[in-house]
């Protein structure tokens, strides 16, 4: 069997996942996809860094066009993050015919629309499942599995960081600032944890969101956003006693020809399931004329997210 071979831009603890999972995995996705799946080379920043796996040197590669330009891979599988060099990389990818896997939602978000175009004219695939709600297969639902279905909304948690910091604050009574510094010890925020607490990372998976559920073309600048930066035990406290949990919502929602999305600190019933939803979990609610409410649930991205003892 001929096997298919795999570009990997970037071997950080994303790609380092990758690695171990196309190694380690390799009966089942053979089952699956009917050829053995071979990491063919890898872009790195620094090919003399010591590493947590064990890579061949001949793999590695400090120029991507090495990647992209190399005729013998088919796939190219794009974790290393950012945007315009990334939009450039995976656009490059898809002229010369090579298929796309990305996690990339900031990429998606703002140049989607043009990244898929780009796919369809040359006949490519651009996957990009893990971009929204880490291992919930949300994405692939609604293209496919609600294609004859009309979606009216989309409500759900979609950023772990936030999620685990409201709930050590819900039950533990901490404040922010402390569940913040810890969340960052834990590796679950980032040493700039703006983009997560600020409601920015849900709003450009909200972005995705509204684009395949709503099948119009969604701005990251649509969608209303607040983070939970000023959210305080107190108020968690109040939200308790009248029966509420206050959780990181995105929200979208069709109303005849009107769409709107917004993220926002909200307060919901101690009896509805997404407040059963907590540390770096997600949930996302899909609701459709013809199936009615639907939950999906999951853990967040990263290498081999760890789940915290509740």
């Amino acid at each position: 069997m001929k096997p298919i071979k795999v570009g990997l831009l970037g071997l950080g603890t994303v790609g380092t996942g990758v690695v171990r999972i196309v190694e380690g995995h390799q009966q089942d996705l053979v089952s699956q996809t009917g050829s053995p799946i071979e990491i063919a080379q890898i872009l790195v920043q620094d090919k003399s860094k010591a590493r947590s796996i064990n890579v061949s040197p001949d793999k590695l590669t400090e120029n991507p066009w090495d990647v992209i330009e190399n005729p013998d891979i088919d796939v190219v599988v794009e974790v290393m993050g950012g945007i315009d060099r990334a939009k450039e990389y995976m656009l490059g990818a898809l002229e010369r015919g090579k298929h796309i896997v990305t996690a990339n939602k900031d990429l998606m978000a703002l140049h989607g629309a043009e990244i898929l175009a780009k796919a369809a004219e040359k006949g490519c695939d651009v996957f990009y499942e893990a971009s929204v709600a880490g291992g919930i297969p949300i994405i692939r639902t609604l293209v496919e599995g609600f294609s004859s279905d009309r979606i009216t909304k989309i409500m759900g948690i979609v950023n772990g960081t936030t999620n685990y910091i409201l709930t050590k604050m819900s039950q533990e009574g901490a404040a922010y600032a402390d569940v913040l510094k810890e969340a960052q010890q834990l590796g679950y925020a980032e040493a700039d944890p703006t983009s997560d607490v600020e409601g920015f990372d849900a709003a450009r998976k909200m972005t995705i969101l509204g684009t395949l559920g709503f099948r119009v073309n969604v701005a990251l600048s649509d969608v209303e956003v607040k983070g939970i930066s000023q959210v305080t035990k107190e108020d968690i406290a109040y939200g308790k006693r009248l029966g509420y949990e206050v959780k990181l919502l995105g929200i979208a929602e069709r109303q005849d020809d009107s769409i709107s999305i917004s993220v926002q600190p909200t307060m919901v019933r101690t009896t509805h399931p997404l407040v059963a939803v907590n540390g770096v979990f997600n949930a996302v609610y899909v609701y459709g004329e013809a199936v009615g409410e639907t939950m999906f649930y999951g853990p967040g991205a990263g290498e081999r997210r760890r789940r915290p003892r509740w």
